[in-house]
């Protein structure tokens, strides 16, 4: 036999329960009838009843639409998906044809566009691998070997040249330093460079993590890096002066006193050991850092 619901008598039997026993109790036995009307089906006071059963208008039950699988994300094929890279070049640790001599590989704009060279210039996750093996070929000038973004202008096409004395120049990196060679633990993560040398770096000397001054130890940023954690660094130079802010603190880690022009910055895996240095002279033996996060600003 169908189960037939009075409105009318749910009403009735609400009250009693609540006037009989704690308001808990109550609302308990009210939703157990009103969940048996909604299965068996409800009357109003004064309804229709035919031969015992309840007459009620069919319904349809509703179809619970159903929800198409998400699609993965597909990965980023270039760096330059993760990272604008517009006003950037590529310094690679590798010559044209990728081997470990000769000249150093640079990829400027607009080739950077859609390039990638695994394992020295490619996407990692949801950032950009830039690694340089102690036995990579070294760019003019320097002993060791880099794979390093160098900052341009003009969408790419003229070097970036500015001076702390005029405008503020900001650059905000989110990375992880992710592997150090095997005996000298230095890879350098970040720096401004200007005409002829470097001016400021971050610089893991592992597992101190510090800003330098030209071959000048700066401000510890931590003592116990751990490699591959991620971490903040903005540099902000101006005012005759360059602030390194770490962490996201509103508070610089370290001033430095800087007036001069031709500065640009870089950003990557600047790796401070090469075959001199390291019992393992090969491609397996490294400086690598991953970056998440590349912003520059001149105002």
């Amino acid at each position: 036999m169908a189960m037939t619901c009075d409105s009318s008598a749910l009403m009735s039997s609400y009250w009693a329960s609540r006037a009989a026993k704690p308001m808990a109790a109550a609302l308990l036995r009210w939703a157990a009838l009103w969940g048996v009307c909604l299965v068996g089906g409800c009357v109003p006071s004064g309804g229709s009843q035919a031969g015992g059963v309840v007459s009620t208008p069919a319904t349809a039950t509703a179809a619970v639409p159903s929800v198409p699988a998400a699609s993965p994300v597909p990965a980023a094929e270039h760096p330059a998906l993760l990272l604008d890279l517009t006003e950037w070049k590529v310094q690679l640790p590798v010559n044209a044809a990728g081997d470990m001599t000769g000249r150093h590989l640079e990829i400027p704009q607009p080739r950077l566009r859609t390039y990638a060279s695994a394992p020295y210039f490619t996407v990692r996750g949801d950032g950009v691998q830039f690694r340089a093996p102690v036995n990579g070929v070294t760019t003019s000038g320097s002993r060791f070997p880099r794979s390093e973004l160098r900052e341009m202008a003009n969408g790419g096409m003229s070097m970036a040249s500015w001076s702390t004395e005029s405008g503020t120049h900001t650059m905000v990196v989110e990375q992880a330093i992710t592997a150090a060679p095997a005996v000298k633990k230095h890879v350098v993560a970040g720096q401004i460079h200007d005409g002829s040398d470097d001016v400021l770096t971050i610089r893991l000397e592992h597992p101190r993590l510090f800003v330098d001054h030209n071959g000048v130890d700066g401000p510890t940023l931590t003592s116990s890096y751990v490699l591959g954690t991620r971490f903040t660094v903005k540099i902000e130079a101006g005012d005759g002066q360059i602030k390194v802010y770490y962490n996201g603190s509103e508070t610089p880690a370290d001033t430095l006193p800087k007036r001069g022009s031709s500065n640009y910055f870089k950003a990557g895996a600047y790796t401070q050991s090469n075959c001199t240095r390291e019992a393992r002279c090969n491609t397996d033996n490294y400086g690598e850092v991953v970056i998440y996060r590349l912003e520059v600003t001149h105002r």
